[in-house]
Parts: structure tokens; sequence; C-alpha cells
């Protein structure tokens, strides 16, 4: 009898782990069906396709580049590269929170009709700003090596841990507001106004030394970090850009990086994981709580 409930109850443990696995591989599908289709929307009938992704980055990068070298010259030099190191990362954050904010609206025909795991809506937003993220960042780090060879070593390692906190912040970000917004459809307009400010909270057009500066008066530059996306943007900074210091207009020669070692961005991003774990807690706690009324909200 002992021996028989024994070999039930482990019938019934692999049948739940077979089941777990089976809706595992269905999200996974689905997400990755989801992106390709948002791909092949986006860039129907171009004629240059993908390459399209790479259009308002280097616009925005020509344009920055023009007004901080030419016209208010900042000294710094390489800064196109400095720029892009750190405004694509941010660009992949943004275009992935907005996109996730409007994803279970967008797709209120088929969340009504059609039982599926909402939580893909969101992660496919996000999955789509990461691919696009990807091919740009791929394209920066061939025109850096081609331009600088030799300038890549051991902090080039920094953007495995930079990438993870960038696509984890990101994700967990984007599925609270995309169950909020179902709510609350002033959400995805926060959104778009948050990430406006939210650019100019984080070291892209200038360097952090700046910042640090003013907020060390006060003890208070470790805040700063508090924010992921600055740990981000000069993590991506530091693994990109070479340990190169300016002359400022007062003649001071001045770290472009924030810190030019190792352990502080380490520190940093041990923080940003501590953080958005517990933004991903409750992301998930609220879009579990909301997603039961999603078909009757929309």
């Amino acid at each position: 009898m002992a021996s028989s409930a024994v070999s039930h109850a482990g019938d019934r443990a692999a049948l739940a782990r077979s089941r777990a696995a089976a809706q595992s591989r269905i999200r996974w599908e689905l997400l990755s069906q989801l992106i390709r289709k948002d791909l092949k929307v986006k860039y129907q009938g171009s004629a240059i396709g993908f390459a399209w992704s790479l259009a308002n980055p280097l616009i925005q990068m020509a344009i920055y580049y023009v007004i901080f070298t030419q016209v208010f010259k900042n000294g710094i030099p390489d800064y196109a590269v400095y720029l892009m190191a750190g405004l694509l990362p941010f660009t992949c954050f943004s275009q992935g929170v907005s996109g996730a904010s409007g994803s279970v609206v967008g797709s209120a025909g088929l969340v009504k009709k059609v039982s599926f795991p909402r939580l893909v809506l969101p992660l496919s937003a996000v999955g789509f700003a990461a691919v696009q993220f990807l091919l740009q960042f791929t394209l920066l780090l061939a025109i850096v090596l081609l331009t600088t060879p030799g300038k890549f070593g051991f902090q080039t390692l920094l953007l495995v841990p930079a990438f993870a906190l960038l696509l984890a912040f990101t994700t967990s970000l984007g599925v609270l507001v995309s169950a909020l917004n179902v709510r609350w459809r002033d959400t995805s307009h926060f959104v778009e106004i948050a990430m406006l400010v939210w650019f100019w909270a984080n070291p892209i057009l200038y360097p952090a030394w700046q910042v640090k500066d003013t907020l060390d008066q006060h003890g208070a530059f470790w805040a700063y970090f508090l924010n992921p996306m600055a740990t981000v943007v000069s993590t991506f900074e530091r693994a990109v850009y070479q340990d190169a210091y300016y002359t400022d207009r007062l003649g001071q020669r001045r770290l472009i990086l924030v810190d030019p070692g190792y352990l502080y961005y380490f520190r940093n991003l041990a923080i940003g994981f501590v953080i958005t774990g517990l933004l991903l807690l409750l992301a998930r706690t609220v879009f579990n709580r909301l997603q039961a009324d999603f078909a009757e909200e929309l």
C-alpha cells in the first residue's frame, strides 16, 4: 500500500512537471512569435528593412554631436562613441517600457476572445526593443573596433551584467505599467513624460563627474545610482569607452567616466539588481491581481 501511494505521488509529480514544461514551451513559442510578428509588421514593405532601426539613434547622435562638439564645445574626445554607449541602452529602455505600457490595451481584441498567458504581451514589447538594441549596439562595437583597434579589453566584459540589468529592469517596469494602464489609461501618457525626464537623470549627454561634484557636497552621490538606469548607462560607457581624461573650460583635467576602475561598477550593478528584483516582485503581484479583470476593463 505504501509503495503504491509513493508510486502514485511520483506519477503525479512527473505529470505536474511535464505540464509545467509544456506550458513553458507554449509561452516561449508564443513570445517568440509575437516578437517576430512585431518586427515583420514594423519593417514590412520597407526597402531597407531593419536598417531603419538605426536611423533614429544615428540622427539623435548627429544632432547631439553637433550641439555639444561644435556649438557648446565640451572637449570630450571621441564624443560620438561616449554618446552612443549611453544613448542606445536608454533608447532600448524607453522603447521597451513605452511599448509594454500599451501592449495589453493594444491587444484588447485578442485578450477578450482568446485564453493565453497575458504576460507575454509586455514581454514581447520588451523583446522587440531588445532585438533592435542588439542590432544597433553590434554596429557601434563594430565601428569602434574598426576605428580604434585594440581599444577593447577586460572592461568589455561589463557588457554582460549591464545588459542583464537593462533587460531585467525594463521587463520589471514594463510588466508593471502594462497592467496599470488597463485600469488607469493615463499610465501610458505618464510613461511618455517620465521617459523625457528620466533621460536627463542619466549621464548620457554629460559626464557623471558633473553630478558627482554637486552631490558630493551633500554626501548624496550614492543616491544617484539608486536609479538602475544610471548604473546601466555608466557601465555601458565604461565597457565601451576608454579611460580618457579631458581638459575642461577651466583648464582642469577631468575623468570622463564616473570611475576608472571596475569594482565601483560591480557594486552599483549589485544594488541595481536588488532594486530590480524588488520591482519585479511588485510587478508580478500587481499583474497577477489585475489580469483577471483585463477582459472586463477592455
